[in-house]
């Protein structure tokens, strides 16, 4: 294996797309109802590099989670608007917004949609499990944060497996293995070609999906010293720990690719990687296409004959 790259990259799949991440350019590929690439690129400053405090160890794991979830929301509308406008071009009565007007309540969206995706997160994957865990009856403060850990790894799994079985989710998730390939390919110094990448694997140790699961193991052993919960606001209280806990979960995920340290992250990461068998599905050439001159728009580099989308032309 070749000496890697020193530029960090992470990406995560869209609709029938990629987007990908360096330290200064954010991009998103799309591939087009008619076949062709389009490419959204613009430029990226981590509030980490802004305000050099919130870079600092166990800090910087909830700047960036917060980052990628706002980036990734904006990535997802990228992708359902140029299916949007490509169906407009076929049926025009359809399109009967500005673009001031779209703009708008497409900003209204995210927000809505991430409001909505964490009030249901920490529902489903923190509140309830605490419930069910107090039905049981435990009264040990190892014992409950055990089993309340153990219900929250079971939902995240039964819900990953559910929606795998879905005909679309199971496509995003070949540009998901794609996004994988292509991002080992250029750590290890290869061509950015799709025959150079098909070797790789799709399992990532940097994944987001290894990392919501390093995060649940994380939770149970930060949790433990909290005890029992016996009431609502110490059930609550829990929230402000979420930092520490993506924190903590960053500083493993980022262990995992340095020299120092390897062989304990990769137990650590382990888990996220089998998970990953359910995540990411094996791409074709077309897929890996898309993630390469996502890759390539994020380095700077040509994207050959993929076209630029702007505002000002909508296209």
């Amino acid at each position: 294996m070749s000496e890697k790259s020193s530029i960090m990259v992470g990406g995560q799949a869209v609709l029938e797309g990629v987007m990908m991440r360096s330290p200064d350019v954010v991009s998103v590929a799309v591939r087009k109802p008619d076949g062709n690439i389009i490419v959204k690129k613009e430029p990226f400053t981590s509030w980490t590099k802004r305000f050099k405090f919130l870079g600092w160890p166990l800090l910087r794991g909830g700047v960036v989670l917060i980052e990628s979830m706002v980036m990734g929301m904006k990535a997802l509308n990228f992708s359902s608007m140029i299916a949007m406008e490509e169906e407009e071009k076929t049926n025009p009565k359809k399109k009967n917004k500005t673009d001031k007007e779209s703009k708008k309540g497409t900003d209204l969206t995210i927000v809505f949609t991430m409001i909505v995706a964490f009030g249901l997160g920490i529902g489903l994957f923190f509140y309830l499990p605490l419930i069910l865990t107090e039905k049981t009856g435990v009264q040990t403060g190892l014992g409950f944060n055990l089993i309340d850990g153990l219900i929250r790894l079971t939902f995240f799994l039964i819900y990953l497996l559910l929606i795998s079985l879905w005909k679309d989710i199971r496509r995003v998730f070949e540009y998901h293995g794609a996004e994988h390939k292509s991002i080992f390919a250029y750590e290890n110094k290869q061509p950015l070609t799709v025959k150079s990448v098909k070797s790789y694997t799709t399992h990532h140790p940097r994944c987001g999906t290894s990392f919501l699961l390093v995060v649940m193991l994380v939770s149970i052993l930060v949790f433990i010293p909290l005890g029992k919960p016996d009431n609502i606001s110490e059930r609550l209280i829990r929230l402000l720990f979420i930092p520490l806990i993506g924190g903590i979960s960053y500083e493993i995920i980022r262990l995992s690719n340095s020299r120092y340290g390897k062989k304990i992250s990769q137990i650590l990461v382990a888990p996220g990687l089998w998970l990953q068998y359910i995540t990411t599905k094996e791409p074709d050439d077309q897929q890996l296409e898309v993630a390469l001159v996502a890759l390539k728009a994020a380095l700077n580099q040509d994207v050959g004959n993929a076209e630029w989308y702007t505002q000002e032309s909508g296209q």
